[in-house]
């Protein structure tokens, strides 16, 4: 009955993505990401403000997984201090790749990705959006990629 609720919350992310906009402004950042395995692209924008994400969008195509998890990352990490968004990075990938929940992070929405962590092959479907914000931000002091490399 999990798997199923968890199975409804990605496809109306999936079919009803939020923040899927591009954003326009001096203070946004945008940078376009593929995903080498499969073929889904996407660019992602994020609003940065002393050392806060304002607002957070995305567009592109891919398979439900990818774009449900765009939806829900860009739902997850507005209003957030750079610095937090390590923690929030760190736990996604544990939960993707291992299954894994961290205690005391709340992932949201992305909880219900948790079954991706037994297809292999989708790992970096789910990550795509992380994987590009790891780009945006990797200049930032108080942000900190994880140790596991894709």
């Amino acid at each position: 009955m999990l798997d199923n609720l968890y199975r409804q919350v990605i496809m109306d992310h999936y079919s009803h993505k939020r923040n899927f906009k591009e954003l326009y402004g001096s203070t946004i950042r945008k940078v376009h990401y593929k995903n080498p395995t499969c073929g889904d692209v996407m660019t992602l924008f994020i609003e940065l403000d002393q050392n806060q994400i304002r607002n957070a969008a995305f567009i592109g195509e891919g398979c439900s997984i990818s774009m449900a998890s765009a939806s829900m990352m860009t739902e997850l990490i507005k209003h957030k201090p750079v610095k937090e968004l390590s923690c929030l990075r760190t736990a996604f990938e544990q939960l993707i790749r291992y299954g894994n929940i961290t205690e005391g992070i709340d992932l949201g929405d992305s909880l219900s990705l948790q079954g991706v962590h037994q297809l292999k092959a989708r790992h970096n479907c789910a990550l795509m959006t992380w994987q590009a914000l790891d780009k945006i931000l990797k200049n930032e002091k108080e942000y900190c990629t994880p140790l596991s490399r894709y």
